[in-house]
């Protein structure tokens, strides 16, 4: 008989039937509640003074969770959207074993209680055209690496992808003929379309040369695929060499997610609808579309700048109030 009291068997069952037969999640997010895990775990043995195949329900406690929350925040230096993401793969683990074991109900309700930590918005950065133009010179396109990378950096920005997204790109989902496209599978396991440029098509294709169709675009030295972390390395390195050239990126943050920013602020400025950025971007909701014409200064210094002030009315100077003394002599 199991001990339902016994944790290991219910990490078992919430990973590998709850998130996957029953909520069907997509892989990342799969991982990253295994990645929680991960950390969570070794963490409470550690306190506890258990080992991890005997730890129990009770083991992780409200306390405990607070302590590994801490832990997150301060010597994983990890910001408050990563430790709200955490917790919120531990609620998703108490819930699962709380409507499961009745008795656990109230050790449920403690943990769920915990609340997330209210984020301060951050600014969304991305690329001026020069610092992006200086950012796809980096590489040396002389050689088989270079020319790789090159590829890359423009497909990144062409398409705008993810990391995780281009890292899992397969030679079947380049239409390089007429009407150049990709097909890109992105976050919900949700399909979206993307046009290539003649610039983007042309690098991509020395990459496909005797490549099957199952084959991944993008691959490393050794020949297997590219990962969401190298292409991150990548991005960063040439981010950094690009600097010396461009002084303005020294303070910039660049990334895939930045290449990603630098789609949507450089489509918008095209003109192009914000109905068609989400479309392009693959966001669900238009709410996160629209965080992008807020943050770009260029199309509000234009729209100050179209603004016809000559006929607005000139500020009336306020008569100055008299003071006690003034006042007493007029009397």
């Amino acid at each position: 008989m199991i001990d339902r009291n016994l944790l290991a068997p219910w990490v078992r069952r919430f990973l590998l039937e709850h998130l996957v037969a029953e909520r069907n999640l997509a892989h990342n997010t799969q991982m990253s509640y295994r990645d929680t895990l991960t950390l969570l775990l070794p963490f409470v043995s550690h306190r506890s003074g258990v080992s991890i195949d005997r730890l129990s329900v009770a083991d992780v406690s409200p306390a405990a969770v607070r302590h590994f929350l801490e832990h997150v925040e301060r010597e994983r230096h990890c910001c408050v959207a990563t430790r709200n993401q955490r917790l919120g793969a531990i609620h998703a683990l108490v819930r699962f074993i709380g409507t499961r074991a009745p008795e656990h109900l109230a050790w449920c309700m403690e943990i769920r209680s915990i609340p997330f930590k209210k984020a301060a918005k951050t600014v969304i950065g991305y690329l001026e055209k020069a610092e992006l133009d200086a950012l796809l010179r980096a590489p040396d396109r002389r050689t088989p690496l270079g020319a790789r990378d090159h590829a890359l950096l423009l497909f990144l920005y062409n398409s705008g992808a993810r990391a995780d997204e281009a890292a899992r790109l397969a030679v079947s989902n380049l239409q390089l003929g007429t009407s150049a496209s990709v097909r890109i599978l992105g976050k919900g396991n949700k399909w979206r379309v993307c046009p290539l440029w003649p610039e983007t098509v042309a690098a991509l294709r020395p990459l496909l040369a005797g490549q099957k169709p199952q084959d991944p675009v993008f691959r490393g030295r050794t020949g297997k695929p590219m990962t969401r972390f190298g292409i991150h390395r990548l991005v960063a390195a040439y981010g950094k060499a690009a600097s010396a050239s461009m002084p303005s990126m020294a303070t910039k943050r660049v990334s895939p997610h930045t290449a990603r920013h630098t789609t949507a602020v450089h489509l918008l400025r095209a003109g192009v609808d914000i109905n068609t950025i989400r479309a392009w971007l693959g966001h669900v909701s238009l709410d996160t579309t629209h965080v992008y014409a807020e943050v770009d200064l260029e199309m509000k210094a234009k729209a100050l700048a179209s603004l016809d002030i000559t006929d607005l009315p000139r500020p009336t100077r306020r008569r100055r109030m008299p003071s006690l003394m003034e006042f007493l002599r007029g009397l």
